[in-house]
């Protein structure tokens, strides 16, 4: 094995779409690794997993030119947000797409459904860690840039970290007023060379007063605030940004 520098390696990134996370990301997910998206449900792992299968095929100014390859373990699959979302991405990026072509037709999706048994959750668990090889190994022969979900679980005790152990930037993560940690546990962070972390959480923007049924009531206005994180990256220092999503797609917001 030849030494090498890793602060002067120029690896390609591809573009999630939006200059604001791009720039947080510098530049976007890059190739010859695994980067980990940790979220709870609703937080928006799927939209930006969508977003970047579509961004992959501009050119290698901006993307990768290639087609992608969508590992599906969550039933249903959301064709109709893919559909809805390659309509946007087409219309802003038709100086760089071929004119009758669809974008959907160079994403492939492959279904993959475990049962909740024993021997299933057993059998899952062993296959982990022979993926996450065998993505790096991909990842490094194709230059390939591999995205990976993970959900989150309530963190319970009184330690701030996972069994006491700080993993990345963050000390623990929280979302929607809870404090929680990667469901795949602590060896599973081993696996992977980035992770980030999508936050949400309500807040009220407003209060009024007013009548129901009869009856004085007070109403709350709440909006969802979203954040995303930088957990840990071998070329990233610690930061966030947060984002909105939109009919169009997933968006930084600077504030």
């Amino acid at each position: 094995m030849i030494p090498q520098n890793l602060l002067q390696l120029t690896t390609q990134k591809c573009t999630t779409g939006c200059p604001i996370l791009d720039r947080l990301l510098r530049g976007g997910i890059p190739c010859d690794s695994i980067t980990e998206i940790v979220a709870e449900s609703g937080s928006g792992k799927t939209q930006i997993c969508l977003q970047l299968s579509l961004h992959a095929q501009l050119p290698v100014s901006h993307g990768l030119t290639a087609s992608s390859l969508y590992l599906h373990t969550e039933f249903p699959f959301p064709f109709c947000r893919l559909h809805q979302l390659s309509l946007s991405f087409r219309s802003s990026n038709a100086h760089h797409l071929p004119t009758n072509e669809n974008p959907c037709d160079r994403i492939f999706v492959q279904s993959s459904e475990f049962d909740n048994t024993l021997v299933d959750l057993k059998r899952r668990s062993s296959l982990f860690f022979k993926i996450s090889s065998k993505l790096k190994a991909l990842a490094k022969r194709f230059s390939l840039a591999v995205l990976v979900t993970n959900q989150v679980v309530d963190l319970v005790g009184p330690n701030e970290e996972i069994n006491g152990l700080r993993v990345g930037n963050l000390g623990c993560l929280y979302t929607s007023g809870r404090r929680v940690c990667p469901a795949l546990g602590l060896a599973w962070a081993n696996c992977v060379n980035s992770r980030l972390f999508l936050s949400m959480n309500e807040e009220v923007i407003c209060e009024e007063e007013g009548k129901l049924n009869g009856e004085s009531s007070d109403f709350m206005c709440k909006q969802t605030r979203r954040k995303l994180y930088v957990v840990f990256a071998p070329y990233l220092a610690e930061s966030s940004c947060e984002f909105v999503i939109t009919r169009e797609g997933l968006f930084g917001v600077e504030r």
